[in-house]
């Protein structure tokens, strides 16, 4: 057995060898330097979210957008039937910063409550407990039930572990859109 290991990595070494023969010598590239003129500045719109990590910091929050809607999709919300199926548009519109699709149709939502008094009690996970946006996932939860369902009047967001999620959680649409079917 030991004798075929070596014959394969000869013969491996053999390639590799025949291949480097053929690509010529480079010079290595200098990696241009960075002078306050080249860092963006407020007169330069289109500024970089990007932020280098370093061992001594931390590395960068992951920062999620704002659910937005369009006039259309916040009158498609208020002419929903009932309080809960207008929170569920609107919770259609909050989107994981890392995957393209909406927290509803992948499944991190477990529950959806709502008092007499219009309070809303939502329940729901994440992709991960090492989600880098799971302090701000609550904010953006409460954001888009507020702003988008006329006559709620508080917005509770609890984050549970159990059960946790998995990717047979998604809808069908979801699994679709990300390739799982």
């Amino acid at each position: 057995m030991m004798e075929i290991f070596k014959r394969k990595k000869a013969v491996e070494l053999e390639a590799d060898l025949a291949v480097s023969e053929r690509i010529p010598e480079q010079a290595p590239v200098a990696a241009p330097e960075v002078t306050p003129e080249a860092v963006a500045s407020p007169a330069q719109p289109e500024q970089s979210s990007y932020q280098p990590w370093s061992p001594e910091g931390t590395p960068p929050s992951l920062v999620m957008e704002v659910p937005k809607a369009d006039a259309e999709e916040l009158q498609a919300i208020s002419d929903a039937g009932t309080l809960e199926e207008k929170i569920v548009l609107a919770l259609k519109k909050v989107y994981d910063p890392e995957i393209p699709v909406n927290i509803y149709e992948l499944g991190l939502v477990y529950d959806i409550g709502v008092s007499p008094e219009k309070d809303v009690f939502v329940q729901m996970t994440l992709t991960s407990p090492g989600c880098p946006v799971a302090e701000q996932m609550p904010g953006m939860v409460e954001h888009a039930v507020h702003h988008f369902v006329e006559g709620v009047r508080n917005v509770e967001v609890e984050i549970v572990w159990d059960p946790t999620w998995t990717p047979d959680l998604m809808s069908e649409a979801a699994q679709l859109e990300l390739g799982f079917i």
